[in-house]
């Protein structure tokens, strides 16, 4: 079992952005982050889930969960994209999806995956969910920080 924490945020909202994830296995943590210029907070939340699936592929190929603090993802993933797709791209208001390039590329690393989708309250004190939250946070500050990748058991935020 592949466990994965993401967080997305955004200066300005658009503006500086960065996202984060951690990826964990039994043995194993790696955190993972990223920055883009001019971006939302909802693009950053979709950058993680799709960056944590494309890292959780090259460790196994065995069932992943997914924390999000984010509803937009969650809901996104488990309720709306089916419709979307059955109506071309379209919301209900018949309107285009936004984000519609990311939402395909998360359903395309979701792929013949057994994912478990698991919303987790942001900001409530969640060991993970707020280092994830620090990692994103830092990296649209355009903040340097050191990111871990090594042993489970020397992972400091469990």
């Amino acid at each position: 079992m592949i466990t994965i924490y993401t967080d997305g945020a955004s200066r300005g909202n658009p503006g500086p952005g960065g996202w984060a994830a951690i990826v964990m296995d039994e043995v194993k943590v790696a955190e993972l982050g990223g920055r883009e210029e001019h971006t939302t907070n909802n693009r950053m939340e979709l950058m993680a889930a799709i960056k944590a699936l494309e890292y959780a592929d090259k460790l196994s190929d065995g069932p992943v969960e997914i924390y999000t603090d984010s509803e937009y993802v969650m809901k996104g993933i488990t309720l709306w994209v089916e419709g979307w797709q059955k109506r071309n791209w379209r919301t209900i208001a018949k309107k285009p999806v936004l984000n519609q390039d990311l939402w395909q590329e998360l359903l395309k690393v979701s792929e013949d995956k057994k994912i478990e989708w698991k919303y987790v309250a942001g900001h409530s004190g969640h060991k993970l969910n707020d280092r994830c939250d620090e990692v994103a946070t830092s990296f649209a500050d355009d903040i340097s920080m050191p990111l871990y990748h090594g042993p489970r058991d020397s992972y400091k935020h469990l």
